[in-house]
């Protein structure tokens, strides 16, 4: 977390200067070239997002070094990352690259995980996954999030983003909003946009429970999941984020919060029918594909999620995800040169901030991303209002295996919020 911060100063002073729904493959050829390629790289991956920039850029450096690169994404709501990639390493035809998100992702596929130590780009960020002060990840961008929103209907409903750091501003903020749906006669509109159904406990049981883990706390400050690590649960701590859960699902869409896809909730938000959606910066290349197509682009901005007692003034921000390289690829030093041309070739930076719309995690880049959320997001940087990422440091498969069902079941209104908090606390004090 000290790199993170030491990170976000240069990132600060950069741009203050610079003013699957299912598993789905792609091959980049060398089409064109006279002789046949000799070697493979196959880079599996799980943000959906992203599949057709990394993809384009994947084509365009296999054709320029004669290198045959795969692409396989699953991600979403309906392809499982953590099933599938063990499946994969199974097979003869193993992925060369692949994702983990922190030290879950570490400790389940580490008999898999090249160091990664020596290499030049290191050198070019603060924000490299290490165990035991050996590089192992390389950072794919920097991401955050907090509850994005529609500047159109807050302004219409009278409603001053600003405002919104606590449970009872946003209590005011959701009923306005709704009064003014309802005086207006838009029946089809929603105040949150989220999804909670089996599909989805990525939304829940790892990006909402981080507001358990981590808001109202200084950054980096790792109490609470150590906690949760030992099997301790924080009871007060836990009844006020139960309340806040509690009010995004009185609030969210119905059919989007019981049975909506990551597509639903998505749109449901770009089409200007949501003032909420509880998504991150990596929905941008999705926002920007449906205003292309549908119009109706509006101004949106982050306010924070109000899942701790007393004042939030943070988004939860930091570098989630890593490519590492597989330890049985045969193309290891060609899995390192492309990892190496993304950090610190002009094509690298222009398909991480132009064409994926990610925010770089590498010092040298200085090319600012155009997306509304992630333009968002480096406000809330430069102006160092933060909160940690802690819910990839929990055991493998707690937050959507464990947890996300719990959710699933309060939506569905199965569980009172009082055996929601419950439930909870006798999953992390089974940890213990």
């Amino acid at each position: 977390m000290k790199k993170l911060l030491l990170f976000l100063v240069a990132f600060v002073a950069i741009f203050a200067l610079a003013g699957c729904t299912e598993t789905t493959t792609t091959a980049a050829t060398t089409a064109g070239t006279t002789a046949a390629t000799t070697q493979t790289l196959k880079i599996f991956q799980n943000k959906v997002e992203i599949d057709e920039a990394l993809t384009a850029y994947a084509t365009a450096w296999g054709t320029a070094n004669d290198v045959d690169v795969e692409v396989v994404t699953c991600g979403g709501d309906s392809c499982a990352y953590g099933t599938q990639i063990l499946a994969e390493f199974q097979t003869a035809d193993q992925p060369d690259i692949f994702v983990i998100e922190g030290m879950g992702g570490y400790n389940d596929y580490s008999d898999y995980i090249l160091s990664l130590e020596g290499e030049a780009w290191l050198s070019d960020t603060d924000l490299e996954f290490r165990v035991d002060g050996t590089a192992y990840g390389f950072p794919v961008s920097v991401e955050g999030w907090g509850m994005g929103y529609n500047a159109d209907i807050l302004d219409a409903a009278g409603v001053d983003p600003a405002d919104l750091t606590s449970l009872a501003a946003y209590q005011t903020a959701f009923a306005a909003i709704q009064s003014y749906y309802d005086t207006e006669g838009m029946t089809d509109y929603a105040v949150v946009s989220m999804a909670a159904g089996s599909g989805m406990t990525w939304v829940t049981g790892l990006h909402n429970f981080n507001g358990y883990l981590s808001a109202g706390l200084t950054y980096g400050d790792s109490t609470v999941i150590d906690e949760l690590n030992a099997g301790v649960a924080d009871a007060s701590r836990l009844t006020a984020y139960a309340d806040w859960v509690e009010l995004l699902f009185d609030y969210a869409d119905e059919t989007v919060l019981l049975e909506g896809t990551y597509d639903t909730q998505v749109n449901l938000f770009a089409s200007g029918h949501a003032a909420f959606i509880h998504q991150g910066n990596w929905i941008d290349p999705n926002l920007v594909a449906y205003f292309d197509e549908n119009g109706g682009e509006f101004d949106m901005g982050y306010a924070p999620h109000a899942a701790a007692a007393g004042t939030n003034d943070s988004i939860f921000v930091a570098a989630p995800s890593y490519y590492v390289i597989n330890t049985n690829s045969d193309v290891k030093d060609v899995a390192k040169a492309f990892l190496q041309d993304l950090a610190s070739t002009t094509a690298g930076a222009e398909y991480i901030v132009n064409e994926a719309g990610m925010v770089p995690a590498f010092n040298s880049i200085t090319l600012s991303p155009s997306g509304p959320l992630s333009s968002a997001l480096v406000e809330w940087m430069q102006a160092g209002k933060m909160y940690s990422w802690w819910q990839n440091d929990m055991p493998s498969g707690f937050g959507m295996e464990t947890l996300g069902p719990i959710y699933t079941s309060f939506a569905n209104g199965d569980l009172t919020k009082a055996q929601f908090i419950a439930a909870i606390t006798d999953e992390i004090e089974s940890l213990a």
